[in-house]
């Protein structure tokens, strides 16, 4: 979908103009905040915690709410329902079918101080006045209700199409990352992937006739492992940043950055798509290095043609480029890695000769004796014979 000058071209908010309308919505404690329960995968029990929640606040005397909840036939999260008050749901037709959303106006009217809403990343029903459930999250929120939601990481723009390559299964519901960058709070909930599949397997998510298809294609041991890593990353990743807007932010790392380096090797292209290919992953900023040493300033300029295009991919992908000046190329590395705080190095692979061995350490040994805890990639072009190889950690 093309975004236009002023939304999208369907007349919903791009996420930039959402964002801007959230910093600018009244005077501090105007708007309503935001607590999202974030899992792996369906069944690690988001739902029940945020009902456990529901239930807390209500007995302390806190206005609640029930705006939306999918039990999915569980029967503990049912249970769970009990006792708090329930909004009615909104009915739609569509081509014939009668499906039940939750009724934003509804909700408003009775203004509570907080509303219980499941899956964020949902997808109304065609015809709806908001196409996606975290727009209908979105209006409660600038009229001040506070919302408490759950979300699955794979619903997550930035990752989605990496877990589609992950699973195999297509990811068509997503949700921008600043919608959960906004959040006041995103709490996990954790579960390993033995535990979640024993789950299955005792009924506890899916029922029988779905259990044993769910267990062997999507809710594998890899991946959810995968999934789990993707999940853990992305809450460490919001410590990291809450880290270094405080005086008391560590000199360590939390969470992932990926430096790749740029040069006028033939082995380049490969190493920005590994590089990007590693960020999506990992959900980590990409960084992009050229290092201007002394003898660049007599390259020729179809190698200085070659750098500009290779940081035009990199742009391409997302990267930020950066440009160093220094007299040792592995010592523009280090600086850059180092104030940077990357935890992953993907460098093309470099042709030397003889002697240039025999005078000096490889440049990722060179750069591994600065920087043990790096991991460092080598990537050979396609034409070379040599295969990428990785160095680091142990490795």
């Amino acid at each position: 979908m093309k975004d236009g000058e002023h939304g999208t071209v369907d007349g919903r908010p791009t996420a930039e103009e959402m964002l801007a309308r959230i910093g600018t919505v009244g005077t501090e404690g105007d708007r309503g905040r935001l607590r999202v329960y974030l899992g792996m995968a369906p069944g690690v029990g988001k739902t029940f915690r945020m009902l456990e929640e529901g239930h807390r606040r209500t007995a302390r005397g806190t206005d609640l709410v029930v705006g939306f909840v999918e039990a999915h036939g569980r029967p503990e999260t049912e249970r769970l329902l009990d006792g708090l008050e329930i909004v009615p749901r909104r009915r739609v037709e569509y081509r014939g079918v009668v499906v039940e959303e939750m009724d934003t106006d509804a909700i408003l009217a009775r203004h509570p101080t907080v509303a219980l809403v499941d899956e964020l990343a949902h997808t109304n029903a065609p015809g709806s006045e908001r196409a996606k459930r975290w727009e209908d999250v979105n209006v409660l929120l600038d009229a001040g209700v506070d919302v408490v939601s759950t979300c699955n990481i794979q619903h997550l723009d930035s990752v989605a199409d990496a877990v589609a390559t992950i699973t195999g299964a297509p990811v068509n519901e997503r949700i921008p990352d600043e919608v959960l960058a906004a959040a006041d709070e995103v709490e996990l909930v954790d579960m390993s992937p033995y535990s979640l599949r024993q789950r299955m397997r005792h009924g506890n998510v899916y029922p029988p006739e779905r259990t044993a298809i769910a267990l062997d294609r999507f809710f594998t041991e890899s991946n959810l492992t995968a999934l789990r890593e993707l999940a853990l990353r992305f809450v460490a990743g919001r410590v990291d940043a809450q880290l270094e807007g405080t005086r008391m932010a560590p000199s360590g790392t939390v969470t992932e950055r990926v430096l790749v380096l740029v040069d006028t090797s033939p082995a380049t292209p490969r190493a920005l798509r590994r590089a990007a290919a590693t960020a999506a992953v990992l959900r980590a900023p990409l960084l992009a290095l050229v290092v201007e040493t002394p003898a660049d300033a007599s390259a020729p300029s179809e190698l200085k043609r070659r750098i500009r295009e290779y940081l035009d991919d990199a742009t391409d992908l997302g990267a930020e480029i950066i440009l160093v000046e220094s007299s040792d190329l592995a010592e523009g590395v280090v600086q850059i890695a180092s104030t940077r705080r990357v935890t992953r190095l993907v460098m093309p692979y470099r042709t030397s000769s003889t002697l240039e061995r025999v005078r000096r350490s490889p440049l990722a040994e060179r750069i591994l004796e600065r920087l043990p805890t790096i991991e460092v990639t080598i990537v050979a072009d396609a034409r070379e014979s040599t295969d990428a190889y990785r160095l680091g950690r142990g490795d």
